[in-house]
């Protein structure tokens, strides 16, 4: 009978917590994905481009929501037993409160490797390919961001100008400003229209001017039609590998050669490895593998609320100091980054504080349960 109640409690806070978890990451993801648009329309790429961008981002805000989801799922499963009496069944089946407390430390354990796993190898995997989605595409929708009597500068080493654009896509007075390794093109044209040439974006030009710079050279020549190619093209989003999407035995290796070398540069391998980005890699550490040791703290905190039952008139009050102290450890792990440094023995101090903060709450709940006021409810 004690393994059915276990499992039942367990599986009320799963559902629960899926259901929020799910709910809450599909909403944000699709506020970020209409940002995303940007992609498509202002950077000129495709709509394949912009979907499977938008869903290698998922991952990232499941872990962001991970920590608040299994909070509020096991604070409104508890309310809800202890509301319906239904707590007072493990009491009479001779189950103490520290075995519950017990079988569901163990459960926490299996959050936080989850959510270690996730922070550390499937969300830098994903946003790495996600990255790499804008490294290898294309810019094939040029005309979608240029917008009359605008510099347009998306592209790189290219500004656009027309001063009038109609729905069929033609332009009107346009200005190409190109920069070469040598100096710099000059384009100017009365009309202009977009066209594909054999699975290639040409900008047509009629009637114009092109002048050429190279250093104190400058030639120019006139044209009646002039195609100006659009093929491997390059915009200004950035497209480097980020702190965040490097793989984790990487950065763990990093701050291992930094940590005991004087150079500015240790492996040329590893990207972004260097003494100046040390602080950033920390906090990338941090964020992968210390913040998942404070799901089990948000686990414990929740179970605080069976120190008394409903019938106590400051069960109220009970309830509203436990949703505010995980509120508050949930904002801690995250703000306790802003005191992260590049010293390893000063980071060593805050990545040890959740273990601290887990013994302190797990001992302050032995004492309360092993009083004897509170062996019978």
């Amino acid at each position: 009978m004690k393994k059915i109640l276990f499992r039942k409690l367990l599986t009320d806070c799963l559902l629960f917590f899926f259901i929020t978890l799910i709910s809450a990451s599909t909403i944000i993801w699709v506020f970020q994905a209409v940002n995303f648009l940007d992609i498509m329309i202002e950077d000129g790429r495709d709509y394949l481009v912009y979907i499977s961008y938008s869903l290698y981002n998922f991952p990232k805000i499941i872990s962001k929501i991970l920590p608040f989801a299994i909070f509020f799922s096991f604070f409104n499963v508890l309310s809800r037993y202890e509301a319906n009496n239904e707590m007072v069944i493990f009491w009479n089946f001779g189950i103490s409160k520290l075995q519950v407390i017990n079988f569901f430390l163990g459960f926490s354990i299996l959050v936080l490797l989850f959510q270690m796993l996730l922070n550390a190898l499937i969300v830098p995997k994903t946003l790495d390919t996600a990255r790499s989605l804008l490294r290898s595409s294309d810019v094939n929708f040029l005309e979608g961001f240029i917008k009359p009597k605008k510099f347009n500068d998306t592209i790189k080493g290219l500004t656009i100008f027309t001063d009038q654009k109609d729905d069929d896509g033609n332009l009107k007075n346009i200005y190409l400003k190109k920069n070469t390794d040598k100096g710099f093109q000059i384009t100017i044209a009365k009309t202009g229209i977009f066209e594909n040439r054999n699975k290639n974006r040409v900008l047509v030009l009629y009637n114009g001017q092109t002048i050429n710079g190279d250093g104190n050279k400058i030639t120019t020549f006139n044209f009646e039609k002039s195609d100006f190619s659009l093929n491997n093209l390059d915009t200004n989003t950035v497209v480097k590998t980020k702190t965040q999407e490097m793989p984790s035995k990487f950065l763990i290796t990093c701050v291992k050669n930094l940590s005991f070398s004087n150079s500015s540069s240790v492996n040329q391998d590893i990207t972004n490895c260097s003494k100046k980005n040390l602080y950033n890699i920390y906090k990338e550490l941090h964020k992968r593998l210390i913040v998942p040791f404070y799901l089990p703290i948000l686990i414990l905190i929740s179970f605080f609320l069976i120190i008394s039952s409903k019938e106590n008139p400051n069960y109220t009050r009970l309830k509203y100091i436990v949703f505010t102290s995980g509120i508050i450890i949930i904002v801690f792990s995250e703000s306790v980054l802003k005191f992260i440094t590049t010293e390893f023995n000063h980071n060593l101090i805050i990545f040890s504080l959740p273990i601290i903060i887990f013994l302190i709450i797990y001992a302050t709940l032995c004492f309360l349960f092993k009083k004897p006021k509170l062996k019978t409810r």
